[in-house]
């Protein structure tokens, strides 16, 4: 009866790759709408049906914390690291819905060049995490992911600056200036989301060695 209460050490990070593969599908559906914006609609239907599904993996995730004798990590990690997790579908979720909201089917650069950014950070992201589970011999490794990640949102933050300053320097609509500005700062946020999972890593990394 003992035995049948004790964790599948593997679950937790089941949990994880399967919500980082979705962030990683998540992100490219925005790369695919930032060069193709006629493509809007579908691609904004995909992006919400794939928060949905990663919310459904953090429940599940967070309700198995509670149900867990013995976890492999430190339960407020795996709390934290879902959390962060489902934080960047929401905001890449969030930025899409903002483009169809505001019938945004043009493009700018610096869409393509967020989006082209968040998608290499979800790959680093999933690249770390399919190493944890074997942390104990992965670590420089999973701090190269990490780093890629770092090096990734450094980007993300250039671009919106310069996005930013080309809004208001060449968009005479005001309205148009402001809508914009919203979806950019939501990808933007996407990547500081992204910031957050590598910080965890990492800190499960040191507290492992």
């Amino acid at each position: 009866m003992f035995r049948r209460l004790l964790p599948k050490e593997t679950n937790f990070f089941d949990y994880f790759e399967r919500h980082s593969r979705l962030g990683m599908e998540a992100c490219k559906e925005m790369d695919a709408l930032s060069s193709n914006p006629a493509e809007l609609h579908p691609r904004v239907d995909r992006i919400k049906e794939i928060e949905h599904e990663a919310d459904a993996i953090a429940h599940e995730c967070i309700d198995a914390i509670h149900r867990t004798f013995i976890t492999p990590i430190d339960r407020a990690d795996i709390h934290r690291l879902i959390r962060r997790l489902d934080d960047i579908v929401d905001a890449v979720d969030s930025a899409a819905a903002r483009m169809m909201m505001y019938e945004l089917t043009t493009t700018r650069p610096e869409l393509t060049q967020l989006s082209a950014t968040l998608v290499r950070a979800s790959q680093e992201i999933d690249g770390a995490l399919r190493h944890l589970r074997h942390l104990g011999k992965n670590g420089p490794a999973i701090d190269r992911f990490c780093q890629g990640v770092y090096d990734a949102e450094k980007q993300g933050d250039e671009i919106l600056k310069v996005a930013l300053v080309r809004l208001f320097q060449e968009e005479k609509e005001p309205l148009l200036l402001i809508k914009w500005k919203e979806v950019f700062e939501r990808l933007e946020r996407a990547t500081d989301r992204c910031e957050e999972v590598a910080n965890i890593i990492q800190g499960i990394v040191i507290e492992a060695s």
